[in-house]
C-alpha cells in the first residue's frame, strides 16, 4: 500500500464493491505493483505466521478487523472478538473472490 492509503479512502469510497462496512476494489490504486504481486500469490499472509507463533493470532479464526470497521459494528459483530484472530477463516475460504460483511 502507499503511505497515506487510509486517507485515501475518502476519495475512493464511491468506487467500493462491497455492501455495508467492507471497503474493496479489484484494482485499488492504493496497492503498489510489489503489493499486487505479493496478494496475488497470497504472501502478504506470511508475515502474520509470526503472530500465530507468538500467539497473539490463531491459524484459525476471525480475521482482525480495522478500526474504521468497529465503528460500524452491531452489538452482535462483536462477539467475533472475543476469540484470537486468525490467519485464515470460514468466511475467507468460502468468499474469497465475492464477498460481502453479511456472508
Amino acid at each position: 500500500m502507499v503511505v497515506n492509503a487510509e486517507s485515501l479512502i475518502q476519495n475512493l469510497a464511491a468506487l467500493n464493491e462491497q455492501r455495508g462496512i467492507l471497503f474493496k476494489l479489484k484494482s485499488d490504486p492504493r496497492v503498489t505493483i510489489v503489493g499486487r504481486f505479493l496478494r496475488k500469490f497470497s504472501l502478504d499472509e506470511l508475515s502474520q505466521l509470526l503472530n500465530v507463533l507468538r500467539g497473539e493470532m490463531s491459524l484459525v479464526g476471525p480475521r482482525p478487523a480495522f478500526a474504521s470497521e468497529l465503528r460500524h459494528y452491531d452489538l452482535v459483530h462483536f462477539r467475533r472478538l472475543e476469540v484470537l484472530p486468525g490467519l485464515t477463516g470460514l468466511w475467507q475460504v468460502n468468499a474469497r473472490q465475492d464477498s460481502s460483511f453479511e456472508a
